[in-house]
């Protein structure tokens, strides 16, 4: 059974034994062996146990490097200081200013900017080097990913800027260090607008084209001598008059003023001390040409203001949606009291004249403040709020997604079973597809339920369903899903089938159009009409959900929020992780997984999974995890990566050991004749292929690293005696590792069912049993079989309601997950269901 776990750090083990293998029955390790830090240890397995005030609770984990003088390894905190060389170096740490967006400690952030640029990916990571990352789960790791990615795009684009202006003659000290403080796209953006190819320049760059530079700077560091009437030229436009000289200055000094960081500074931390809204309204256009229906989607917002810090990432997505169709206008409503106490600090604090300034030289530089904040600065602080806000919403849609996918694909597998898959349909029938307990297509057809032929392909079904001893029914939540389910429903009531007990489950088919018509199908599948093979994946999502939903693209499952919004290439480099991080930790039997499944394990890709698909033929089964290295493209490196994830049945070795070894006498005389012939004819002797031991190692089918095997191998090979001292060393690795899988599995099934409750049957008050189909920041949304899902607000779901296991989980609840909830409320003209949770199942 495969662990059904919505968080990475359930089913991350170290490298360390003791998490793979339950403390409580380890036997004594040697003397010289120190406990990892981050499981515990039962006291009378350590020989030199430290008193309880020299335990450092509060100090982050330790990494063990080996080393020559010291082979078991001294423990050390981080991989080198926090100091780490970037390619472009900017006017901020990246170790900091990466801490300080992701919210984790600077050694942790160092660690794990060294350990992305050794090319380690993000499952290993999270499961082998855990101590160096303070235990951080694959969310984490993650987010911390992508801002640094973020980050170093930032650095790239603004070296890049640099280079540009310097080749132009454009790049200043000033303007330099200004580039070189920026940390967002929306700073650089902001200095290095003015002066971007093409553009006709900003009033403060048509300023100092004319000779003003000198007066403004004259107005900050010299007012005595300051003159404005010297600029007058009465010929010059921009020059002519004093009001036009002024306005220049002033023009110049907002632009010093806008791009100053201790000015910005103070204006963003203003910000954050006072109340900032974001606002929408619907637009006037919309208003008189827009479609109704549209229209009425965005109700909520047509009169919508929230404080930017209290808004929901759902509600700054669908304002975004709604400010693109048109429907709405968005502002961010800065108080006045913000602009006054700014342009005060600016005026005596900030620049304030290093002499006496004349009135009318005041005059000019409170307008100079004024036209700062009103022409650049609040426009800026608006992009900076809104692109951070929407980054957030987006981040957050994309994790949301991310980890919704992730319990999808660890639902646990119905195995054992042969299943009947029924892709629904009204006018082209309804697809069958029987498969067998291992996947095998027995038997595709077509029936007709809907079209009054129904009595008939009762039979037709009741003889193939007996024929292949079939008694669970897949339907597809696709068109006519709810009439099909009817018909199989009253039929179950009536004890149609018997003697065969037949139950049926409702799965969704999100993607399996897709996948039917895709080149992997066809080449699955080669003979099958795609219209049947939509089925086939409806059955098999059942069987083994992880090993199907991987041939489809992410996006096409359907668990997301507002997926078409956000930045696709953020999300799909999300989901692709999922996957990765989700068939990496259940792992994958390499001697008989397929090569899509192969390609998502750390560390391999496209060219390697085919590869080793061409070694398996070509040499039979893989025995052990050395054989691996044999392959064409797995180096070291590769081999790190995805050793740990990939298993090897012992059981199904041992009888291609046991078949080996039968005809192994008579291959050896064959070989040898073979090569006496070839010295007889003169041929050199060929050079023999190299070929790892060809022993199978228990601890291949196991989590344990080959890097950690010396541990486990001295652990219970130790003299000390233990309950499992009698059984055989094999005997006792495979009971520790099936102990651990049992303690973190989760054995939530598919629900199957016998019956189902009408869409009017509903009324306020029933309590229904259902299953989460999608999770969202505002609510989850529940099939309780009646066609449309019910929506649980998030506001119903609290702590109380939920088990001590989900408490612990960063999603509390999520796709699949069955649950006991309460309808509150029932519209019928909109179709829309509230439901009240009361407990998960």
């Amino acid at each position: 059974s495969r662990p059904n776990l919505s968080s990475s750090s359930h089913f991350a083990p170290n490298t360390s034994l003791e998490v793979c293998f339950p403390a409580m029955l380890l036997p004594s390790s040697e003397s010289d062996e120190k406990p990892s830090t981050s499981a515990p240890i039962a006291g009378n397995q350590v020989k030199h146990e430290k008193s309880e005030e020299d335990l450092a609770f509060d100090e982050p984990p330790f990494k063990k490097i080996k080393s020559t003088t010291s082979p078991e390894g001294k423990p050390v905190k981080n991989l080198g200081g926090n100091k780490v060389k970037e390619e472009f170096e900017m006017n901020w740490d990246i170790v900091q200013v990466l801490s300080e967006r992701t919210n984790v400690e600077p050694w942790v952030c160092a660690n794990l900017i060294r350990l992305f640029q050794e090319e380690n990916t993000i499952p290993f990571i999270a499961r082998y080097r855990k101590e160096l990352i303070n235990n951080l789960d694959a969310d984490a790791l993650r987010e911390v990913q992508q801002t640094l990615e973020e980050l170093r795009s930032v650095a790239k684009k603004t070296h890049t800027m640099i280079q540009k202006l310097k080749k132009e003659g454009k790049l200043s000290g000033c303007l330099f260090t200004a580039l070189l403080n920026c940390r967002t796209f929306e700073e650089l953006d902001h200095v290095s607008a003015p002066y971007k190819t093409g553009s006709k320049g900003t009033k403060a760059q048509r300023a100092k084209q004319l000779g003003l530079e000198p007066a403004a700077l004259s107005l900050l560091q010299n007012p005595m001598e300051f003159n404005l009437f010297s600029y007058i030229r009465p010929n010059v436009k921009g020059l002519a008059n004093i009001q036009e000289v002024e306005a220049g200055v002033q023009h110049i000094l907002a632009d010093i003023f806008a791009k100053d960081k201790d000015t910005l500074d103070f204006i963003r931390k203003l910000c954050q001390q006072r109340y900032i809204c974001i606002q929408s309204a619907l637009a006037k256009v919309s208003s008189k040409n827009g479609n109704e229906k549209d229209i009425d989607k965005f109700q909520l917002y047509h009169e919508f203001s929230c404080n930017i810090k209290n808004i929901q990432h759902h509600q700054i997505l669908a304002i975004n949606r709604g400010e693109n169709l048109k429907i709405l206008t968005v502002k961010v409503n800065i108080p006045d009291g913000v602009k006054n106490e700014f342009c005060w600090w600016c005026v005596n604090e900030r620049w304030r004249p290093k002499q006496f300034l004349k009135p009318e030289l005041m005059r000019i530089l409170r307008n100079s403040v004024e036209d700062a904040y009103k022409r650049l600065i609040y426009p800026l602080l608006c992009r900076e709020f809104r692109s951070k806000l929407t980054s957030d919403a987006e981040k957050e849609s994309v994790m949301m997604f991310g980890r919704n996918l992730r319990q999808l694909l660890l639902t646990s597998p119905v195995r054992g079973r042969t299943l009947m898959g029924v892709d629904p349909g009204y006018k082209h029938g309804c697809k069958l597809a029987i498969i067998s307990p291992t996947s095998q297509i027995l038997h595709t057809d077509i029936v007709y339920l809907h079209s009054g032929q129904g009595f008939r392909e009762a039979e037709k079904i009741k003889r193939l369903l007996q024929q292949f001893n079939c008694s669970t029914v897949v339907i597809g939540n696709g068109t006519a899903c709810r009439e099909t389910e009817a018909y199989f429903a009253d039929l179950i009531m009536k004890k149609y089938f018997a003697p065969l007990d037949v139950v049926y489950c409702i799965v969704s088919e999100a993607g399996a159009s897709i996948y039917s018509v895709s080149p992997e199908a066809s080449k699955e599948m080669p003979d099958l009409d795609p219209n049947l093979r939509s089925a086939v994946s409806i059955a098999r999502r059942v069987q083994d959900p992880l090993a199907e939903l991987v041939k489809i693209e992410p996006k096409h499952i359907g668990v997301g929020m507002y997926q078409h919004d956000v930045s696709q290439t953020l999300l799909k480099a999300t989901l692709d992780s999922v996957v990765e991080e989700c068939v990496s930790f259940v792992g994958v039997d390499i001697n008989i997984c397929s090569e899509i499944l192969l390609r998502h394990i750390a560390g391999l890709n496209a060219n390697r999974a085919r590869n080793i698909i061409e070694w398996r033929e070509k040499n039979g089964p893989f025995i052990n995890r050395e054989q691996l290295k044999e392959v064409k493209g797995l180096g070291p490196k590769t081999f790190q990566q995805c050793a740990g994830f990939i298993r090897f049945n012992q059981e199904y070795i041992k009888t291609f050991c046991s078949k080996k070894t039968q005809i192994g006498s008579q291959a050896l005389l064959t070989k040898a004749g073979a090569q006496a012939t070839s010295e007889k004819q003169g041929k050199k002797k060929s050079k023999p292929t190299p070929s790892s031991s060809q022993q199978p190692n228990p601890l291949d089918q196991t989590c344990i690293h080959p890097e950690s095997y010396n541990i486990a191998m001295r652990t219970w090979q130790g003299n000390s005696p233990n309950v499992f001292s009698f059984l055989k060393k094999e005997e006792v690795c495979l009971i520790y590792f099936i102990l651990f899988l049992f303690l973190i599995t989760d054995f939530d099934k598919p629900d199957f069912k016998r019956s189902i409750v009408c869409f009017e049957d509903l009324s306020v008050g029933t309590v229904l049993t259902g299953k989460v189909e999608n999770a969202t920041p505002f609510g989850v949304f529940v099939d309780i079989g009646v066609g449309k899902a019910g929506l649980i607000p998030v506001r119903n779901i609290t702590e109380a309601k939920l088990s001590k296991v989900k408490k612990r989980r960063s999603l509390g609840l999520g796709p699949g997950e069955r649950v006991e909830v309460k309808v509150l409320n029932v519209d019928i003209p909109r179709l829309r269901i509230t439901l009240d949770l009361i407990r998960v199942l």
